[in-house]
């Protein structure tokens, strides 16, 4: 029977007639599994098309996002998923015991720094590089990052610090908006492009809760104010102000309905990003109040009319170009938005100022109409990059904390991505020149810094080749020379320089590099620059003059000269400022160019990444027109060769990500050495002589034995982590041992710390055993203490209440005898005349029944204490049975023989008996009357000596007294 893994027959015939092609294509054409491979390493064999393959499979089945070893690659949804970023998804993926046993996702990354930042041996900053191409996602998924650290680095235990928290997480959350409507605009490839880089520092105190945070920007494209290309617009407010004023601010702003603006192109497009009421509530949350608010956007609103002023050709070099007629009231309309006076402003568009010569000498020359657009598209970008940093360092001073209070941070970069385009200058030269830095970055870290490390360690490792991007950095910021030094140069030179000249120069000076290329059928002056991503041309026209970015000193004056109080915050009177902007020819310092300074911002940055600990994120665009559901393979083909994905899987997959000095090793898993298989050692074995002469300060010779008794612990730990379903044997651990450090996968490392979980679980174990042990003994103690000491005072307390029972029952006997001698005395006073009266009719009046002579007696002692006996037959206590019955009837059957006896008196009408009373010298009445009830005069037993038509009333009576 043939079995067949991943498509592949076992039969070597079969196998030896498919032709290799056919059977690569076969395991590549097995489309149902791939999607279920959460990790680009697991794709075998590890090449772009299998790649290519298992993430248009994963993307097709709504799953975007995918590990790639050490790097996380998100695909663009082009889609709304709400439940993919969903606040309790977040909770789970905090709350997990082992998040990287969930699904791949950004969540995941942002919990693994954050416990990172947690760990108790010593907490490391985080950084996460979010990069990729323009439109791939990178702003949404920082953005995602922040929610998620605002959720899960917020939990305080006060109210008074929940307060606080839950204040700064929504200015960090509410300082996207603001940045995204001032640095963000709709480009050919993203609708929400970042035109700036930034650098968010989240700072976390010493209990890991959020306390502040800082946000650093790079190089922000100012020149979109002013120009924008073919089917791109401006940055996001301007839309916003024009689309969400209301009726006052539009009269207050000048910005009336339907208003065409030069600076406002395609502006009947309508974006997610145009809505107007989130910015300023945004805005509000920062401590920017609404007269603030009102005053930045009638300064934009002064822009946008600044941008409408057109200029005539004079046609005289010596006269000064005037307005055209359309543009005279855009002009007021400016001034006053802005607070300028209209001549000086006027003037300063018109007439250029120059000093020269020693004695510092001042010409004014009119402006040509190029000159005069280009002083007025310069004041524009002066007014918006000034307003940009202000709201930069307003959103820090509401978001930054104090620097005692927060111990770490967790970075998160937001940087431009790749760009491409058909006209392309500085500034897509920074940006790209920025992801090359990156990408160099992201080389160092995880590719190159990890093979060297292998080879200095001794490590038996094939080398993978990459792409290293160092001969494109050495052409664009090389020394001596390179494409920014050549730049600087002309600015240096002070002197009107040609774009044809420009492309001269770089062409000639670094003909030697293999990445640099010449376009021969391109009409313009460029050059080619092959990036790791792919060859860009750049024009050279106006290459030069971007990098200067010269401002004229009398645009600064007049700014300064505004009465608006936004312009004078961001335009001071600095003395020592005016003067540093009127140097002598002689002490003329050089100007700091723009190349200059990006690349001083990038290297500070840079220092700041690698003194974290870094986590990458790759976004990638499916397709190039934001289609949902679409896959164009050439696009993400290129893209995955340009970040050089593959190389990154290829040593993910076979490297040890996990590197631990031998001494850190020891400290830490020497528990281990516990759960080593026991065998019968000699008399002085070495392994226990080993255990005890380990110390915190051992020399790396000493600590080979224990690192070796600790990796003879692996296998156990492998068998006992295997599951019972699972295969017989389980997957040896992957643990090398080097000259220095210990390298271990991530799944050994889960191994070694479920291990040493498993021993401290053990030694816990033990000590509560014998802790209890402890206290059981003592409670014991305590216990029959408690019981001797309860057992002697009941004791005591029994003795005593018996002894007062005692007492008591004494006195109740005496008292009881007393008052029975002294009822008895009574009775036999008050009876004796009766006794000695009738004492001879009692034998004859018992002689006419034949009755025992025992009952004879008693019937002679009845008869005398008869009314005695009718008061025990109603009493609770007493004789019963037969003796009560003949008490009753010997109470009643009294002699009748003379007319001196006692009579008994009836009366059948009275209900029940109304009165007994015995008469000493007379006889006793009985008043009685039928009874109600239907048996009451039937005697239930009768007899010779019963009284006929006796009410049993008053024996029901004496029963119930009884009961």
């Amino acid at each position: 029977m043939l079995q067949q893994v991943n498509g592949h027959s076992s039969n070597p015939d079969a196998h030896g007639r498919k032709p290799l092609r056919e059977d690569l294509q076969e395991f590549l054409g097995q489309e149902a599994p791939l999607h279920l491979l959460d990790d680009l390493t697991k794709v075998n064999p590890v090449t772009l098309e299998t790649v290519l393959r298992c993430l248009q499979a994963r993307y097709m089945a709504d799953t975007f996002y995918t590990n790639a070893g050490c790097t996380l690659v998100a695909l663009n949804p082009f889609k709304p998923v709400p439940q993919l970023y969903s606040p309790e998804l977040m909770r789970e993926y905090h709350a997990a015991p082992q998040p990287q046993k969930l699904k791949p996702h950004i969540f995941g990354v942002g919990e693994q720094t954050y416990r990172n930042v947690q760990s108790l041996v010593e907490p490391v900053n985080q950084s996460i590089v979010v990069s990729g191409e323009s439109g791939a996602g990178k702003t949404w998924t920082s953005r995602c990052l922040m929610n998620f650290y605002a959720v899960v680095a917020a939990s305080p235990t006060s109210w008074e610090s929940h307060k606080i928290a839950e204040r700064i997480e929504q200015r960090i959350l509410n300082s996207n908006p603001v940045m995204e409507a001032f640095g963000n605009a709709c480009t050919l490839r993203n609708n929400n492009s970042s035109r700036f880089g930034k650098f968010i520092q989240l700072q976390l105190n010493r209990t890991q809760q959020m306390t502040g945070a800082a946000v650093q920007t790079y190089l922000l494209e100012k020149t979109r104010v002013a120009y924008q290309a073919s089917s791109e617009r401006n940055f996001h407010i301007f839309y916003q102000i024009c689309k969400g004023a209301n009726a006052d601010e539009r009269l207050q702003w000048h910005l009336p309905e339907g208003a065409a603006f030069s600076w406002l192109p395609n502006p009947e497009r309508t974006l997610e990003e145009d809505c107007f009421e989130v910015t300023r509530e945004a805005m509000l949350h920062l401590g920017i109040n609404a007269p603030t608010q009102n005053n930045i956007f009638k300064v934009l609103a002064g822009l946008l009319h600044l941008g409408n002023i057109r200029f005539a050709d004079s046609g005289d070099e010596a006269q000064p170009c005037q307005l055209m007629d359309d543009a005279k009231c855009s002009f007021r309309t400016s001034a006053s938005l802005l607070w300028l006076p209209e001549d000086p402003l006027l003037e300063t568009l018109q007439i250029r100022t120059i000093r020269a010569g020693r004695q510092q000498q001042v010409f004014r020359k009119p402006c040509s109409q190029a000159e005069c657009d280009t002083r007025r598209d310069c004041l524009a970008k002066l007014v918006y990059a000034r307003l940009f940093d202000w709201l930069v360092s307003v959103i820090n001073s509401s978001i930054c904390a104090d620097p005692n209070s927060w111990t770490t941070f967790i970075g998160l970069l937001d940087v431009y991505g790749f760009e491409s385009f058909p006209d392309n200058s500085l500034e897509q030269l920074c940006i790209n020149y920025a992801n090359e830095k990156l990408q160099q970055h992201f080389v160092a870290h995880y590719l190159r810094a990890q093979q060297e490390e292998y080879a200095v360690e001794g490590l038996e490792w094939s080398f993978v080749n990459y792409q290293d991007n160092q001969t494109c950095l050495d052409l664009i910021e090389g020394s001596p020379i390179s494409i920014c030094s050549l730049i600087n140069e002309e600015c240096r030179l002070n002197r009107p320089s040609s774009a044809a000249q420009l492309q001269t120069r770089i062409e000639s000076a670094l003909a030697g590099s293999p990445c640099l290329g010449h376009n021969k059928l391109s009409r313009e002056p460029s050059f080619i620059v092959v990036h790791y991503a792919g060859p860009v041309q750049y024009h050279t026209a106006g290459l030069v003059e971007k990098n200067k970015d010269p401002v004229p000193p009398e645009l600064t004056r007049l700014l300064q000269q505004s009465q608006d109080p936004l312009l004078k915050v961001l335009f001071p009177a600095d003395p020592e400022e005016t003067s540093q902007e009127e140097p002598s020819g002689q002490s003329r310092v050089p100007v700091l160019t723009v190349v200059s300074k990006f690349k001083a911002s990038l290297e500070q940055l840079l220092q700041v990444l690698q003194g974290t600990t870094p986590h990458y994120i790759r976004c990638i665009k499916p397709n190039g027109q934001g289609r949902a559901q679409t896959f164009l393979r050439e696009e993400v083909l290129s893209q995955l060769e340009a970040c050089g994905l593959v190389e990154t899987i290829h040593i993910s997959a076979a490297g040890f990500p996990i590197r631990v000095s031998h001494q850190s090793f020891v400290e830490r898993y020497e528990l281990l050495r516990r759960l080593r298989p026991r065998m019968s050692p000699a008399p002085h074995s070495p392994s226990d002589e080993g255990r005890s002469e380990w110390s915190p300060h051992a020399e790396a010779p000493t600590l080979q034995p224990l690192l070796q008794d600790i990796f003879h612990s692996l296998p156990a730990l492998t068998r006992a982590a295997a599951t019972p379903g699972g295969p017989a044997e389980a997957t040896p651990a992957s643990v090398h041992c080097g000259k220095t450090k210990v390298f271990m996968t991530d799944s050994t490392l889960e191994l070694l710390e479920h291990g040493r979980a498993q021993v401290l679980d053990q030694c816990a174990r033990c000590i509560q055993g014998g802790w209890k042990r402890h206290r059981q003994r003592k409670q014991e103690r305590q216990r029959q203490a408690a019981v001797l000491i309860q057992a002697a005072i009941r004791s005591w307390l029994t003795r005593k209440h018996v002894q007062r029972l005692h007492t008591a029952a004494t006195v109740i006997k005496r008292a009881w005898h007393k008052w029975r001698i002294r009822m008895a005395l009574l009775a036999s006073n008050e009876l004796d005349g009766v006794e000695e009266k009738h004492l001879s009719h009692a034998p004859r009046s018992l002689s006419a029944f034949p009755l025992p002579q025992a009952q004879t007696q008693l019937l002679g002692a009845i008869i005398r204490l008869w009314p005695l006996g009718l008061v025990l037959a109603n009493a609770a206590v007493g004789v019963r049975g037969f003796q009560r019955k003949l008490v009753v009837w010997a109470c009643l059957q009294l002699p009748s023989s003379g007319p001196s006896s006692y009579p008994v008196q009836t009366a059948q009408e009275q209900a029940g008996v109304t009165s007994i009373r015995a008469l000493p010298q007379g006889s006793i009445k009985f008043h009685c009357r039928k009874s109600p009830l239907r048996y009451a005069d039937i005697c239930p037993e009768p007899s010779s000596y019963s009284v006929t038509g006796f009410n049993q009333i008053l024996l029901e009576r004496h029963r119930l007294g009884h009961v």
